[in-house]
């Protein structure tokens, strides 16, 4: 099915970087894999290439593919596959990822244009909280030590920039690249085994040593810069790995408590380094300057007597500084700091206390007569400052996750051992209600140690007591949020300060307090339709209405990827934005600040796409200055796999943040109601739409929708590539209603159907009378927009042709041809009705870098797509090769890196 003819669209602008990584991905080919494979690759390149342009046909492509031997096929996948992790090297480089306003600086002066004045930004900052939360979903399917060597790549080509020749060890700066790239042809691209918790928690840790860590004290230099004042710490890290046990058996007490040591031993070396530093830095000598009282008092306090020394009292204090922090290594991790002191010290009670001293070390800096205060002291002691406030001695903040359903059995279980309550899972919601509000006011515990409990209950009270002595040893900062997955009512959020009550993060009495916070996770269509009425029930109970007072805020979290696997695209997108709207004036009226955790995936289909765009998008009111938003699988490496890629990116979600917060509102009323009313509609003909494909009665006889879903798309294969430690179904079922909404949208992506990104919308725009409203909704409204500008970068990275092929999979001829054939037709559909609503002939017609930067890999991913359904109908058929399997699995790899947003 054409679309557009090939010969007609515009060339694609040469990248020069992508010129010179090809070319040296070429040479490493021909000396490493021969001339004959490198010949092989180039002639299949060609073939695709000349086909994507209009000049050649498929005939060549699949004629070139099918004289490659197996051997030949997995060689041949791989260097496509590292062709393409080049070419997002580049286009990363180049800025493709970055968008026009989205820093800082630009957010001020467009605040600035609308009347908004420093004051009120510096207001808002004074209780704002952002955090992006690392996740370990299972999308990444490239091995750390594949993305190391791209970093490294990086890395030298920034030096290159410079006009670099050499290397700081000497070697020629091309040379170099060319051995990264050697070293990555001539490395495993597949893990032998699966994941672990332990294996997650390092990988994540490498990005908040790596990066996090040096690059966000950085960035706010310069947003202080911007300022022109010392701003407050609002953006800061958080993680589920290690804590999120929903769906996951491998996550226990035990891997709760190597997370949290883990990277308190990553943050304290950092910290222990940054002092060393300073050490040699400050060679300040009383020879020169007085020196301030303070800084007196802790050189003589620090035990440090060295003859060489004693005119420097700033190393002597920073000496004292370091024993002491080497000391607060030992005292929370149990082992030795990595470069031990000569010196002994106290270990320090709190962060509060290491950076009291580092403050005493900046103020004794302040010249005195001209009031410079210690806060404004930049450079390597104010980096080392900020890193203290925002990372404390935990990192990161770690939430806990489980399922409500796990919590209603726990809970059932202590109130029957007991003898308070021998059926609570018979209770009504009310009774429920009434019984947990009397347990949380009673300061007697309900586990008995004299009791024998079930695994899963064993299991969950240890969590929270793992999450009590967390607090102790590491601060209240470490965990803050219990996120109650399914939640569907307040006993759920109840249980959850019931089993917190346990360990005393829960106290009862006239002024309750919850040291953690019960986060509801609202995640189907219909969750997300009852969480207004379920958050007013909750901020009704007096007790919880004066714990959020006291915090200031609660937490609601919205889930994408199940609203989506639910209702499709479209609906999801509607219902995620009303349900925000929506719980909006309910928190007005409990005093409450509202905080939205935005549950998003890499995927369009997950909740994916620019973090800039869609927060500009979010409903007027609802953001506040406090967000927080999952970063999941391959998009970590995308956004944080460099300190100048975090910086973007971060400084984009900063600006997007303030300016949702504060700019006023874009539409009138009379739009506003227009709009909403029109969404509604589209949204109702979606919903229907994708329901029917999915969930409907149709093709029952065949085995139905999952059927021709299993045996079209890889999703039996996903499961080879040991990408992650958790199941991909929540049950063992093949319904998709369990299957969890990564591997389903991963599945679709792998077959260039995309069908999570666009199904329903083609039929909502063709069924809706009035294209011209529809017209200003895309030019004046951000949510409608915004969703339209995901929909068609889905589109353009779906292709139908190659999904034929996907399809002749399905054994059954009828449920091929009709489910294909609705797929088909609403693709086709939605594709023109995009092109209507936006006023364009083509696709990406107004977004020229991404049409090129997409256009510029379809030849790439075709013959690898081709290749994957051949080693496909052979692995199905019985065949046992060893390198059939290694080829699909290898084929997946290619293709998710290629199209860089599959899961």
């Amino acid at each position: 099915m054409a679309t557009h003819d090939p010969a007609s669209l515009p060339p694609i602008a040469n990248n020069p970087d992508v010129r010179f990584l090809g070319a040296q991905l070429g040479d490493v080919i021909r000396a490493y894999g021969g001339e004959a494979l490198f010949e092989a690759t180039e002639a299949i390149r060609r073939a695709s290439v000349e086909r994507h342009r209009g000049t050649g046909s498929s005939d060549s492509v699949h004629q070139q593919l099918q004289n490659l031997g197996l051997d030949e096929t997995l060689d041949f996948v791989r260097g496509f596959m590292l062709f393409s992790m080049l070419a997002n090297l580049a286009e990363d480089r180049q800025g493709i990822a970055a968008e026009q306003g989205a820093d800082v600086a630009a957010a001020l002066a467009k605040l600035a244009d609308e009347g908004i004045g420093r004051d009120q930004v510096q207001q808002l900052l004074g209780h704002a909280l952002i955090v992006p939360v690392l996740t370990a979903h299972p999308t990444e399917v490239r091995r750390k030590s594949m993305i190391d060597h791209r970093n490294r790549i990086a890395q030298l080509m920034a030096l290159k920039d410079m006009g670099g020749d050499e290397t700081p060890d000497g070697d020629r700066v091309d040379d170099a690249i060319t051995r990264q790239i050697a070293l990555l042809w001539q490395t495993r691209v597949l893990r032998r085994e699966r994941l672990y918790v332990t294996d997650e928690v390092e990988t994540a840790l490498s990005y908040m040593r790596e990066v996090f860590l040096p690059a966000l004290p950085a960035l706010y230099q310069r947003w202080d810069r911007a300022f022109g004042e010392r701003v407050p710490s609002f953006v800061r890290p958080g993680s589920w790995i290690g804590g999120d046990r929903d769906g996951n058996p491998f996550v226990t007490a035990d891997s709760l408590r190597t997370a949290l040591g883990r990277a308190c031993e990553a943050v304290l070396g950092f910290y222990l380094e940054g002092v060393h530093a300073l050490g040699a830095e400050l060679s300040i000598s009383t020879q020169h300057v007085p020196v301030d009282a303070a800084v007196e008092a802790l050189a003589e306090a620090s035990g440090d007597t060295a003859e060489s020394r004693l005119d420097e009292p700033y190393r002597r204090a920073l000496s004292g500084i370091y024993a002491r922090l080497a000391a607060t290594h030992q005292a929370l991790t149990g082992k030795p700091a990595p470069r031990p002191g000569h010196l002994h010290g106290e270990a320090y009670a709190d962060p509060q206390a290491f950076r009291a001293d580092l403050v005493a070390i900046a103020h004794g800096l302040s010249p005195k007569d001209t009031g410079a205060g210690a806060l404004k002291t930049s450079g390597a002691l104010g980096r080392l400052i900020r890193a203290v406030e925002t990372f404390g001695f935990h990192l990161a903040t770690l939430d806990l996750r489980q399922n409500s359903a796990v919590h209603e059995r726990v809970v059932a279980e202590l109130l029957k051992t007991a003898g308070v309550e021998a059926d609570y899972l018979a209770l009504d919601e009310a009774a429920r209600v009434a019984l947990l509000r009397r347990e949380l006011a009673n300061a007697r515990p309900l586990a008995s140690r004299f009791m024998t409990y079930s695994e899963e209950t064993t299991s969950e009270l240890a969590i929270v007591q793992a999450a009590a002595d967390a607090h102790a040893t590491y601060g209240p900062a470490c965990i803050t949020n219990y996120i109650v997955s399914m939640a569907q009512s307040v006993s759920d959020l109840l249980e959850i300060n019931l089993l917190l009550k346990e360990v005393g993060l829960y106290r009862p009495g006239d002024a309750p307090s919850a040291a953690v916070m019960a986060v509801p996770l609202f995640e189907t269509v219909g969750d997300l339709e009852a969480a207004p009425g379920i958050m007013t029930d909750w901020f009704a109970l007096p007790e919880i209405a004066a714990i959020a007072a006291k915090r200031g805020h609660q937490e609601v979290m919205i889930g994408y990827s199940d609203s989506n696997k639910d209702g499709g695209y479209l609906t999801s997108t509607w219902q995620l934005s009303k349900a925000s709207t929506a719980l909006k004036p309910v928190f007005e009226a409990a005093g409450v600040g509202m905080q939205l955790f935005h549950g998003r995936g890499g995927a369009v289909g997950r909740g994916g796409g620019s973090a800039f765009a869609a927060i500009r998008a979010q409903p007027s009111g609802t953001v506040q200055g406090r967000i927080r938003i999952t970063e999941q699988g391959e998009v970590i490496a995308a956004k944080y796999g460099t300190r100048d890629s975090a910086m973007t990116n971060l400084e984009a979600i900063a600006a997007a943040t303030l300016l949702a917060s504060l700019e006023p509102e874009r539409l009138s009323n009379t739009e506003n109601d227009d709009f909403c009313a029109a969404m509604d509609a589209l949204s109702d003909t979606a919903f229907h739409a994708y329901r029917d494909l999915v969930y409907g009665d149709s093709h029952k006889e065949a085995g139905g929708f999952r059927t021709f879903f299993r045996q079209m798309t890889p999703i039996g294969e996903i499961a080879g590539l040991k990408i992650g430690s958790r199941p991909a179904s929540r049950k063992k079922s093949d319904a998709i209603e369990d299957l969890r909404a990564i591997p389903w949208v991963f599945s679709w992506a792998q077959a260039r159907v995309m069908l999570p990104g666009w199904y329903g919308v083609g039929q909502a725009i063709a069924g809706f009378a009035d294209k011209g409203l529809l017209r200003e909704m895309a030019q004046g409204w951000p949510l409608f927009a915004s969703t339209l500008a995901n929909m068609e970068m889905v589109l353009a990275k779906s292709d139908i042709a190659i999904a034929g092929h996907y399809a002749e999979l399905v054994e059954d001829e009828g449920l091929r041809n009709g489910l294909f054939g609705r797929i088909r037709d609403a693709w086709q559909q939605t594709h023109d009705g995009l092109l209507e609503v936006t006023g364009q002939t083509r696709l990406l017609e107004k977004h020229p870098a991404l049409d090129a930067s997409i256009r510029l890999r379809l030849p790439y991913i075709e013959p690898l797509n081709l290749l994957q359904i051949e080693l496909m109908k052979r692995h199905r058929a019985g065949e046992d090769d060893p390198r059939i399997g290694e080829g699909i699995l290898l084929s997946i790899n290619a293709v998710a890196t290629a199209l860089r947003n599959s899961g």
